[in-house]
């Protein structure tokens, strides 16, 4: 039996990179997953395609977790499709870099409302379902760690979400629910590529600080949820795992 038999995971923004690659590995273990998506329902569909192709269960949901009326109903739905909710993956993130002089109040509330609230309102949604050995796992960054130039409103919306894990992963324990965070590294992904990180001399950087001598990929991190997200993690809660070759 796969270790996640039985359960229905929902995964936010996870119609490509590090959430595509989470919802297929959750899926692969047995799970039946909510594929979400903020806007890119061609994404989030080919994501269902390779799962149910694979023998997996899973239907794509849209939804803009940093609006609380679409992070309710993504739940619902999750709920009203496969009956029950076991996991919730904060993955939903917007990821922008700006030096000091350029930060404004839009950048500031475009990347707190979907890095922060997004999970405050998806978390809220989901604890009112989530029974014994239920797992939360929030996705973070080891930016936290390392605070590279530029960062500092996307590093803010990273330090402010361990901060609230712990917190969750306190109040939360007595119902019996995990919260735990996975901290990726540098990872290839069709949004670092977009960025133009990805093949430039700022990934050569990144892999040069990397003990692993490489740069991470989707799958990397897919496995450390696909654990947390487990019975195998059941007496694992209020960590971070950085996943991120060493970097730290």
């Amino acid at each position: 039996m796969a270790k996640l038999d039985g359960k229905v995971a929902v995964v936010t923004g996870a119609s490509k990179g590090i959430g595509a690659a989470i919802a297929k590995a959750l899926a692969k273990d047995g799970a039946s997953v909510v594929v979400n998506y903020a806007s890119s329902k061609t994404g989030a569909d080919a994501v269902v395609e390779a799962i149910t192709a694979a023998g997996g269960k899973a239907v794509a949901v849209q939804g803009d977790v940093s609006k609380a009326e679409q992070a309710h109903g993504l739940i619902e739905a999750a709920v009203k499709q496969f009956g029950r909710l076991d996991v919730l993956v904060n993955n939903s993130g917007v990821y922008e870099f700006s030096p000091i002089e350029e930060v404004t109040e839009e950048h500031y509330r475009r990347l707190f409302d979907v890095n922060v609230l997004g999970v405050l309102l998806a978390t809220q949604a989901a604890a009112k379902h989530l029974g014994e050995g239920g797992s939360i796992v929030n996705i973070s960054s080891v930016v936290t760690d390392v605070y590279p130039a530029t960062s500092a409103v996307y590093s803010g919306t990273k330090g402010a979400l361990n901060a609230i894990s712990g917190v969750l992963a306190n109040e939360l324990a007595p119902r019996k629910i995990r919260v735990n965070v996975v901290s990726p590294g540098f990872v290839v992904t069709e949004g670092t590529h977009t960025a133009g990180i990805a093949g430039s001399e700022m990934e050569a950087g990144f892999v040069a600080q990397t003990p692993l001598g490489r740069a991470g990929r989707p799958d990397d991190i897919a496995g450390v949820v696909a654990f947390l997200a487990s019975d195998d993690a059941r007496w694992v809660t209020g960590e971070e795992i950085n996943a991120s070759g060493g970097v730290r």
